[in-house]
């Protein structure tokens, strides 16, 4: 039986409308990634959120599924549009639908990756676009059928529906010596500049973690991506964040562990799950009927 490349963590009882979503903290290296890269087990996870997925997880004892890849993300990118492929890395010409000028793409960051995060090509020879479009249709359309399916139960049931999106950023990303910024940054909040979720909501949000110790900024330098933007219309009372936790607050980056501060990071983050169950549910966006989140 082929491995699943993604699963949805149901609560006991669905009862808040709101998704957690963890794209990139999967760590499965599938065989095609596998017997085609150059580079070490270890090498390829640097590109992983890495225990994103674990920090979040409280959603689910208070009443929201997680929809987590478990696939690493140097196998496929769910957070980019379908077809971000970058021509250097194929045998063929690829067709005209695709779009091989995206600066995600330029960076060698595509939905297909070329490079890790440190800048190492991933492949050691070209890939048939046969493999891409495989990859594609077998992992990324699946997931994001499920992520939509999610959404909609919960928009369907209340009127409304959260999606948070679940990140980490390097240090170097906001603390490094060419950052503007005068004081640690804790976290970025991304609502695509106001257009991906109510202000009221994303204000409430980031006081939220405020009030947690937090130095907490908004859309520098992550206004969220291809997920935040595509499922986020407040207009339809469909909310959509992105939230990156500074790694080093919970882990040891160098060498992709868990450090001292790992338990207080997760604590905040299941005190955000209890807010986030509060709010909804004070606010009168109570689900009316169980949801099945299978």
């Amino acid at each position: 039986m082929a491995q699943p490349f993604f699963e949805i963590l149901a609560p006991a009882h669905w009862n808040v409308p709101a998704v957690f979503n963890s794209p990139h903290s999967g760590s499965d290296i599938p065989p095609a990634l596998a017997q085609r890269s150059q580079l070490s087990a270890f090498a390829l996870r640097q590109s992983e959120d890495c225990f994103v997925d674990e920090l979040f997880l409280g959603c689910q004892a208070h009443g929201m599924p997680m929809l987590r890849a478990l696939a690493s993300r140097a196998y496929l990118d769910l957070n980019r549009e379908p077809y971000e492929l970058d021509s250097r890395m194929f045998q063929e010409s690829l067709p005209g639908f695709m779009n091989p000028f995206s600066p995600r793409v330029a960076a060698g960051f595509g939905t297909v990756p070329r490079l890790v995060i440190e800048g190492q090509e991933i492949y050691r020879g070209k890939l048939s676009l046969a493999e891409a479009v495989e990859r594609i249709d077998s992992y990324y359309r699946p997931y994001h059928r499920t992520l939509t399916a999610l959404l909609n139960e919960a928009h369907a049931a209340t009127g409304h529906v959260l999606l948070i999106d679940c990140h980490s950023m390097p240090s170097s990303a906001v603390n490094g010596p060419h950052q503007p910024y005068s004081s640690k940054v804790d976290m970025v909040i991304g609502d695509r500049h106001g257009v991906s979720c109510g202000r009221e909501l994303a204000n409430a949000i980031q006081d939220f973690f405020s009030t947690q110790g937090l130095h907490v900024v908004r859309n520098k330098p992550y206004a969220g991506g291809f997920i935040t933007e595509s499922y986020g219309a407040p207009q339809q009372k469909r909310h959509s964040l992105q939230i990156e936790v500074n790694r080093e607050l919970y882990m040891d980056e160098r060498l992709q562990e868990k450090n001292s501060g790992f338990e207080q990071i997760r604590q905040i983050l299941t005190n955000f799950a209890i807010f986030i169950q509060e709010m909804l549910i004070e606010k009168d966006f109570q689900l009316q009927h169980p949801l099945a989140a299978e």
